[in-house]
């Protein structure tokens, strides 16, 4: 009655007058199915129509005009999409989750194992898996809370390779290593469950069954069966797993920040987030079965490149924005699930068993979340890299494209079979017509840079009025931009300087104007690689039944594409098209051309952008004379002797705010969260320039945080002043 399906019948009681803003908020949340894909249909119409009327207007029909107005719908809804969503930021409030304050320790009956699901590759591979699992155990320690890989091995002609033995001994003994040092009384914290190939006869080789939905799926038998046998190898005990109620599953790079993981078990937890499953609709229905946190990027991996810093989101954690608006969830109270998460294992298995055909799925995820239903948990974070390299960033996206397009029985009445012998034999398709709109939104998008690229050449080519098709198209792809742009401007939060704003502001938009050049600059490759996937998965479905599962480990992917030849042997068709135009255009339409040559001359140039883009940033490095190093060796000894003679058991190890030598002397004894970090990282630098030993550092600082622990706080924030 606060803040679920009852709160209107308690404004109803309570005789509360709604003003306009909040009708239009409850108008849409009644029939949200309606009115979002509704608008956007109607806004495409429109905008369609008075394309379709110029193009008439120049004396085009039949199948040309068909072809532009197929072409018109795709781009278009791009632009639509992009108004609605604006338009639901603003009518619709984000509402966080509600979750159970599990600050103080995660209860038995909420047991949770966060896994991650990955392969065994190389010897550094398997250390950086097992460095990654201990820093996350490291900011996320409780009793009832595990910490597992799930493992495989890469493809291979044969069931066992020289490696795997070696490689599989290194995983154990490094398993167990983590176990004995971090021992605790009820049992192992570390996992690792390893699966052996299988030979698949549609694929024609030896793989990991169904790869990552393979591994949730035996994990999940293991778990509430008790069955080993999806697993040839086991390490740690295994006795708890039966009482294992979440599962959070993670990517091998995806950080899980310190005290996270509480508070995703604490929202599943909560009574109105518990999964409710309709037996009619084999589906859940009510509360989530999944909860997808914000996913945002990493510090470092936003400075490995310019690519990666132009296309990642701002890295960090932003303490004024932590509730983010999503349409979905706003709209529908339901998010979409992206493979990065936290399940009940429970809900999972009822509304996902036998649920799947094999070999024929490869984005899996987004089923999940429509059989589970998914929730999104806006204030909650994980953090992982952004592909460094444009070239990285599309073969990822090549292969969600041909996932997308193996989803797409899933928009009929009627499903296959779950194996080949039962192929003729349809189910009855269950999805909701959310889950519908999704799949093919998806569909959508990757179809949008084709249609931007072929309405381009035709308006230089066939139609008339080349300027007016190609502002058309620009302004399509620059719109969406400016609109979120104009929105951040306006939506200044009440703790941040109107300076500081402004400047945000300004970066945000030049990052967007510079990712809407980089759009025209690459739109004649991004259409090759869209539709090529799309045609590979097609001819894959009807005709060859087989690399439907074809997939790539992302360290592979980052080794591509690194140098200039390679760039232009991977991106060649469109500096060709760019050059073909060019040849057409001057033989049978010189006025055509230049208002196509800028565009043009980006598109030949484009091969050489991705490349400089995502070539690896550069460190800065000083270069200081001798007097220089001289002088600021001075400068910092003498800022640390400030601390090295205030900070100390007179003032229980916290740093005092300052020191007055005239016109009186004396010592400010009060202190700031701000003075206490600085005094500690103080700490480390006058260690790293040797004025003080390991010893020292380690005293110095373990003395100021046991004071700092003793400190009153106001829901574990300091204070300002002590």
């Amino acid at each position: 009655y606060l803040i679920d399906k009852g709160f209107p019948h308690l404004e109803q009681t309570a005789e509360v007058r709604l003003s306009t803003l909040e009708a239009l908020q409850r108008m849409g949340r009644r029939f949200p199915l309606l009115l979002y894909p509704g608008t956007i249909m109607l806004i495409t119409v429109i905008f369609t129509g008075g394309l379709l009327s110029r193009a008439y207007s120049g004396e085009v029909n039949g199948w040309l005009l068909a072809l532009v107005g197929t072409l018109s719908l795709l781009c278009t809804s791009h632009l639509s999409v992009a108004l609605v969503n604006w338009m639901a930021t603003l009518l619709a409030t984000p509402h966080p989750l509600p979750k159970m304050d599990f600050s103080k320790g995660i209860p038995p009956e909420s047991r949770v194992l966060a896994v991650v699901p990955t392969m065994l590759i190389s010897t550094q591979n398997i250390e950086d898996l097992i460095e990654a699992l201990e820093v996350r155990f490291l900011a996320n320690q409780d009793k009832n809370l595990y910490f597992g890989l799930l493992t495989d091995f890469r493809d291979a002609v044969e069931e066992t390779m020289p490696e795997d033995e070696p490689l599989l001994r290194l995983a154990r003994q490094k398993i167990e290593e983590l176990n004995e040092k971090y021992r605790r009384g009820q049992g192992d914290t570390f996992l690792l469950f390893h699966r052996s190939r299988r030979w698949n006869p549609q694929e024609r080789v030896w793989m990991g069954y169904e790869r990552k939905r393979g591994k949730l799926a035996g994990l999940n038998s293991l778990l509430r069966v008790g069955s080993e046998d999806h697993f040839s190898l086991v390490v740690g005990n295994t006795a708890v797993l039966s009482t294992v109620k979440y599962v959070i599953t993670l990517d091998t790079d995806t950080q899980l920040p310190r005290d996270s993981a509480w508070q995703f078990v604490g929202a599943m937890a909560h009574p109105l987030n518990r999964a409710q499953y309709d037996e009619d609709k084999q589906r859940v229905c009510e509360g989530y079965g999944i909860l997808q946190p914000r996913v945002a990027v990493s510090l470092p991996g936003t400075n490995r490149s310019r690519y990666a810093r132009m296309c990642g989101s701002d890295p960090g954690i932003d303490p004024y924005t932590r509730a983010v608006s999503d349409v979905y969830q706003d709209l529908f109270s339901e998010g979409s699930f992206i493979g990065k998460g936290i399940y009940d294992v429970d809900a999972f298995n009822l509304a996902l068993s036998g649920r799947f055909p094999d070999n024929r799925i490869l984005s899996h995820d987004l089923l999940e979340g429509c059989y589970a239903r998914s929730g999104l948990l806006s204030d909650v974070h994980l953090y992982e890299e952004y592909p460094s390299s444009y070239g990285t960033d599309v073969a990822r996206r090549h292969r969600w494209v041909r996932g997308d397009w193996q989803l797409v029985r899933w928009l009929l009445p009627c499903l296959p079979g779950l194996r080949p012998d039962q192929g003729k034999r349809c189910r009855k398709n269950l999805l909701s017509g959310l889950s519908r709109w999704k799949l093919v939104d998806n569909l959508r998008r990757s179809l949008v840079p084709a249609a931007f690229t072929i309405l381009l050449l035709l308006g230089w080519t066939v139609l008339s009025s080349p300027l007016f098709w190609t502002l058309s198209v620009v302004g399509i792809i620059l719109v969406p931009s400016l609109i979120i742009s104009i929105m951040e401007l306006f939506q200044k939060p009440g703790e941040v300087l109107l300076g500081q704003h402004l400047a945000a502001a300004v970066r945000s938009t030049r990052k967007r104007l510079a990712q809407v050049v980089f759009t025209l600059v690459c739109l004649p490759y991004e259409a090759f690689f869209s539709l090529d996937a799309v045609v590979r998965t097609v001819m894959r479905m009807l005709v060859t039944r087989r690399r439907l599962l074809e997939w790539s480990p992302s360290g592979d992917l980052d080794r591509n594409h690194t140098d200039l030849a390679a760039s232009f042997r991977t991106m060649w068709i469109a500096p060709f098209i760019a050059l073909v135009a060019v040849i057409c255009l001057k033989l049978w339409s010189p006025a055509a051309l230049a208002v196509a040559l800028p565009i043009l001359c980006l598109w030949f140039a484009s091969p050489a952008v991705a490349w400089w883009i995502s070539r690896p940033l550069a460190r800065r490095k000083a270069r200081l004379t001798n007097d220089q190093v001289i002088f600021l060796g001075k400068l910092s000894r003498k800022t640390w002797a400030f601390f090295e003679t205030f900070v100390g058991p007179e003032d229980h190890w916290l740093p005092p705010d300052n020191y007055q030598e005239h016109p009186i002397t004396g010592v400010a004894h009060s202190t700031s969260p701000t003075n206490m970090g600085l005094a500690l990282l103080a700490n480390l630098s006058a260690y790293d320039f040797g004025y003080i030993s390991a010893g020292r550092l380690i005293e110095r600082t373990a003395n100021a945080l046991k004071t700092m622990e003793t400190l009153e706080r106001h829901r574990g924030h300091f204070y300002n002043w002590y």
